[in-house]
């Protein structure tokens, strides 16, 4: 048998998920083969890396499309579940943020606020399969007359709805603690005061943008798990920052890469898209998101071969340092620390608490694999890649 090369191309890659003898593991899969044959031997045997992470990504929405009534209307102002929705766009086009909360909500008057329903919930109920409450207002025109409509539809009703996410899959992000004496609210979860938790949010040596830290295979038109469907990678996402310091295995040590990705919303579940109430803060979504990272050679099969230990992030103070733009590190950590349930900060131990779901990412990564390994995903090579740094 003919020894496989150490380099590949996307093409040679997708030809062998054609062929059904491509070689496919998880990120966490890879860890443990590097570690065992190392990084030139595994770049021969592996072919696909499947990543993923599921966590709330507030940078989240759809572009909805309600079809049109009789007579026409031009809508101005569009309510989904009593949820607002932008309408700036065409005559029956929306767009619905995942932060959005519905027009009763009281917010933070009764403070901390429950935020128990937004357009994160909106859009997990359409792919739910839930009917949902329409209401627009609009001003007439000669070709749109009508200046309201109503109407209940369904997902599968919907001449088109696209997930479009302008920011997800953060590579890398801070953990939070409270220096304050009172307990504080906010995008990270409930902080106690005193440090008396550690909230991070990161699936570790699992996160698509950990595995491909210069971004060498992800990039325009990067086809990925989302949302339970098929989705690409579009642009790079707002707050795309990758100019960070980075340790010897080119991970960042900060916030840096950020993704914007769409789909078909009508491809989704509710397993993957999950609305979320953050006490104190607002709503959300917790998007499912899975990147395949094709091991083109030795140095690819070493990025994709990171582990928790080599993976480290800042410890940020929300309680002060946070709210009045100081970026602070108070500590270093790894993910395996934060992992195992608990740091150490000025000598004591704090325990940390996850914001991500691990048994989902990992849920997400196998289901990639199971469909490269059929046959029924294939690779897309990006037409456009974005600066490193």
């Amino acid at each position: 048998m003919a020894k496989r090369a150490a380099q590949k191309s996307f093409q040679e890659i997708n030809d062998r998920i054609k062929s059904g003898k491509v070689v496919v593991v998880t990120a966490e899969e890879m860890t443990d083969i590097v570690k065992r044959m190392g990084p030139a031997k595994a770049a021969r045997e592996i072919d696909v890396v499947t990543t993923g992470t599921f966590a709330p990504m507030c940078s989240s929405g759809a572009f909805v499309n309600f079809g049109h009534s009789v007579p026409g209307t031009k809508a101005a102002n569009v309510w989904i579940n009593n949820v607002p929705a932008y309408a700036g766009l065409a005559a029956v086009d929306c767009y619905i943020g995942a932060t959005e909360p519905c027009i009763d909500d009281p917010l933070n008057k009764v403070y901390p606020g429950e935020f128990l329903y937004g357009g994160g919930h909106v859009i997990q109920d359409l792919v739910a399969g839930k009917a949902v409450y329409i209401r627009a207002t609009a001003y007439g025109t000669d070709c749109y007359p009508s200046r309201a409509l109503e109407k209940k539809m369904t997902l599968a009703e919907m001449p088109n709805a696209v997930l479009c996410n302008p920011r997800n899959a953060y590579q890398n992000y801070n953990v939070a603690v409270n220096s304050t004496h009172k307990t504080i609210y906010t995008y990270m979860g409930t902080l106690k005061p005193k440090m008396g938790n550690a909230n991070y949010c990161s699936a570790g040596q699992l996160s698509p943008l950990l595995n491909d830290p210069y971004y060498r295979t992800i990039g325009l038109g990067t086809r990925i798990f989302l949302g339970g469907g098929i989705g690409y990678v579009t642009w790079q996402g707002t707050q795309h920052r990758p100019g960070v310091d980075r340790a010897a295995n080119g991970t960042p040590l900060r916030p840096a890469g950020t993704l914007w990705v769409m789909g078909d919303l009508k491809q989704m579940t509710a397993r993957f898209l999950v609305g979320v109430s953050i006490q104190g803060y607002g709503c959300s979504l917790s998007v499912g998101l899975g990147i395949p990272i094709p091991i083109l050679d030795e140095e690819m099969a070493r990025f994709a071969g990171v582990s928790d230990e080599e993976l480290f992030t800042q410890v940020v103070d929300y309680g002060e340092d946070y709210p009045n733009g100081r970026s602070k590190s108070l500590a270093q950590v790894s993910y395996a620390q934060l992992k195992s349930g608990t740091i150490t900060l000025s000598g004591r131990p704090i325990p940390t608490v996850p914001l991500s779901s691990m048994v989902r990412a990992r849920e997400i990564a196998e289901a990639l694999k199971a469909w490269i390994q059929k046959g029924e995903f294939l690779l897309g090579e990006p037409q456009w890649r974005w600066p490193a740094g």
